[in-house]
């Protein structure tokens, strides 16, 4: 059995859909950002770092793992699946996991956080963040012309990726004329293991069925 801490973000979404496609047994442990259980002693003996997700996986003896992309990158490695075991499909794979980690997500959160939650409007900081996150939109764009997924198959990539680039109306970024990058999207909306994944936790907008997991930090 696998603990997953987490909130309803793109990170902690990620590995929610990792967990569903690869069909391992898991319970929530809601951490509510809100009011700062990320912060707590409990949770930040788990990831220092306090910050969602992290996974407590009980068959290895209680292993815990941070970081939404390390927990995914160990979760393939622990099935054998979403993740190539040797070559180049395996070094395709990674190198796309790691420009999520190092590009989308970085650039397309500080556009959310610039668009929406910054206390004072930085037209200059706004600009920087939604070209540079469009940008990379049409890197993946270019990159998907004549290819169905991000590597040769399916895997830990595109789901890390696609978590982060679903929300893009909420971070103001349009992918208007990015035909490859749409047809990949709508692809990836099509897999129920995805779309499962995409509720657990339930968005901020279900704010009932949010409460109604209570915290992990005051229950654990």
């Amino acid at each position: 059995m696998i603990d997953l801490y987490t909130s309803p973000t793109p990170n902690g979404w990620k590995v929610a859909m990792v967990l569903e496609e690869l069909k391992l047994d898991y319970k929530v442990k809601y951490v509510d950002l809100s009011t700062g259980d990320q912060h707590k002693p409990i949770f930040l003996n788990m990831n220092p770092n306090g910050r969602i997700p992290v996974i407590v996986d009980h068959g290895v003896d209680g292993q815990t793992i941070f970081d939404s992309n390390a927990i995914l990158f160990y979760l393939a490695e622990k099935t054998g699946k979403l993740l190539p075991s040797k070559g180049s499909a395996r070094h395709q794979v990674m190198q796309w996991l790691m420009f999520q980690a190092s590009g989308i997500g970085p650039m397309q959160g500080q556009a959310v956080a610039f668009e929406r939650y910054f206390p004072e409007d930085v037209p200059a900081a706004r600009k920087r963040y939604h070209n540079e996150t469009r940008r990379l939109y049409e890197v993946l764009n270019t990159h998907l012309r004549n290819r169905t997924w991000l590597a040769d198959y399916f895997s830990i990539a595109d789901i890390s990726n696609w978590s982060w680039i679903r929300s893009h109306r909420w971070a103001r970024v349009p992918t208007e004329g990015l035909i490859d990058l749409e047809r990949w999207m709508d692809q990836m909306r099509s897999r129920p293991a995805c779309e499962r994944g995409l509720n657990i936790p339930p968005s901020p907008g279900r704010a009932d069925a949010v409460k109604a997991l209570g915290s992990a930090m005051t229950t654990a």
